[in-house]
């Protein structure tokens, strides 16, 4: 699973309607740029593809006064919005994701439930423990790395990274279930995305021939 899909399909559902530039914009503000694939070629190829797939509608707007070519506005569709939910169920439940799949899941899991984010992420748990139990059949962290030469450092880190996203992930249904954050139907949502001309204090500020289209 690639994260630009998760990343580009929210952003324009954020949005409702947003062009290409808006869509990068958002996610160098989101700092995506260096957690993610998220480059502005990735993104401008993304918003093209899915609009092909039928998962965006591309509307072609009249240039500005100022001149320019016509921009393309994208807005997610019936089955763009099944795939988006689709992609971010399995980004929050799978324990073998990639960090940037989980980071752009854990960006837009307010657009659940609380009940259903909770369920999504003790699901994760379940994954990581049971694949840490299958690793310690073979190997056994209290003995140490050394036991098995340094192959088995390779085991030590798998498992102490398992360790640490049980016990985060944990941490993180904690504060759910203790009322942190606003989730869907529950109100009005943080709004994570910078209005038309707001100033992105995080963007990177290289060009790209997308950013016209």
């Amino acid at each position: 699973m690639s994260a630009i899909r998760l990343l580009v399909l929210g952003a324009v559902r954020q949005h409702g309607r947003a062009h290409g530039y808006q869509v990068r914009n958002d996610l160098e503000f989101w700092g995506a740029h260096e957690w993610s694939n998220a480059k502005p070629g990735s993104i401008y190829h993304a918003l093209k593809q899915m609009a092909k797939q039928g998962l965006l509608h591309a509307h072609e707007i009249a240039p500005s006064t100022a001149g320019g070519p016509p921009r393309t506005e994208y807005e997610i569709t019936e089955k763009g919005t099944e795939e988006f939910f689709q992609l971010l169920r399995e980004s929050l439940t799978g324990y073998d994701q990639k960090m940037d799949v989980l980071s752009a899941g854990i960006g837009f899991i307010v657009d659940l439930t609380r009940e259903e984010a909770v369920a999504l992420l003790k699901e994760r748990v379940r994954g990581l423990e049971e694949w840490r139990s299958t690793v310690t059949e073979y190997y056994t962290p209290e003995e140490g790395p050394e036991s098995i030469g340094h192959i088995g450092e390779i085991m030590d880190m798998w498992i102490g990274s398992a360790d640490f996203g049980a016990e985060w992930t944990r941490g993180l249904i904690r504060r759910i279930e203790g009322g942190a954050y606003t989730f869907a139907g529950e109100g009005e949502p943080f709004v994570g995305v910078l209005g038309e001309g707001e100033e992105n204090p995080y963007a990177t500020g290289v060009p790209h021939e997308g950013d016209q289209g």
